[in-house]
C-alpha cells in the first residue's frame, strides 16, 4: 500500500551559504490539498490492482481446464481484468439464450464479482465474427452481440443478485475483432463475450440544477 505523503510547511527563509542563496518556500493550502488528493488516488489505484490480481488468481484456479482448452482467457489490461468467453460456451449458434451448461461457469464468475471485487463496476461486451445473419431473426450481428451481452447481465442480476448499478452491457457486433475472420479459428475467437472488472468505480458528475442567469443589457441570448 502507498502510505499518505507527509509534508512540512516551512516559512520562507533566505540563507547565505558559501556565496549561494537557498530559498525555502511555504506551500499554499491548495498545493497541500492537491498533494493529498494525488496520494489518495495512487493508494486507491494500488488497492484496485491488488484486488484484481487476487480475483485473477482465483478465476485461474476455477477455470484451469477451460483456460487450457482456450475457451476462457484472463487478461490484466489498462481497462481492468478482462474475462473472455468463447461464445460457444455460453450460447448456441445464432442464439442469445444462455445454455444451461453455462450456468455453472457464470456462477463461478459471479462468486468473485460479489465477494472479492464487490466495490468494482462491471462492463459486459458482446462480439461476433463477420459472417452475415442468415438463418436467424436478428437484423444484424449488432443485435445478436447486444442481446448476448444483456443476457449475461440479466443472469448476474436476476440469478446471482449482482447489484444492477454496477453493470453495463454493450454489443460491438463484428467491428472489434481480435483475430482474422478469414479462417475458422479466427472467427471462433471473434465470437466472444467479455466481462471486464473495472479498476475503480465510475464516479458520475452531479447535474447542475442552477438556473441560467438572465442576460445582462447588451448581451446576446
Amino acid at each position: 500500500m502507498i502510505s499518505k505523503l507527509k509534508f512540512l510547511v516551512i516559512i520562507p527563509v533566505i540563507v547565505g551559504l558559501c556565496g549561494c542563496s537557498i530559498i525555502l518556500q511555504k506551500r499554499s493550502p491548495k498545493d497541500l490539498e492537491q498533494i493529498d488528493t494525488l496520494s489518495d488516488r495512487l493508494a486507491e489505484e494500488q488497492k484496485a490492482r491488488e484486488e484484481l490480481l487476487l480475483a485473477k488468481k482465483e478465476l485461474e484456479e476455477q477455470f484451469k481446464k477451460e483456460i487450457e482448452e482456450k475457451n476462457i482467457r484472463l487478461q490484466m489490461l489498462d481497462k481492468g481484468l478482462v474475462i473472455t468467453f468463447v461464445a460457444e460456451i455460453l450460447f448456441d449458434s445464432g442464439k442469445a439464450k444462455i445454455r444451461k451448461t453455462a450456468h455453472s461457469v457464470l456462477d463461478k464468475v459471479a462468486a468473485v464479482l460479489n465477494n472479492q471485487v464487490l466495490d468494482r463496476d462491471i462492463a459486459i461486451e458482446g462480439h461476433t465474427d463477420n459472417q452475415p445473419i442468415v438463418r436467424s431473426t436478428w437484423k444484424s450481428n449488432w443485435e445478436l452481440s447486444t442481446a448476448r451481452a444483456t443476457s449475461v447481465l440479466h443472469y448476474l442480476v436476476d440469478n446471482k443478485n449482482t447489484a444492477p448499478t454496477r453493470l453495463s452491457a454493450v454489443g460491438y457486433g463484428e467491428y472489434r475483432p481480435v483475430a482474422s475472420n478469414s479462417v475458422t479459428s479466427g472467427r471462433q475467437q471473434n465470437r466472444r463475450v467479455e466481462i471486464t472488472i473495472l479498476p475503480q468505480k465510475i464516479i458520475k458528475k452531479k447535474t447542475s440544477t442552477q438556473k441560467p442567469s438572465a442576460p445582462q443589457p447588451g448581451e446576446m441570448k
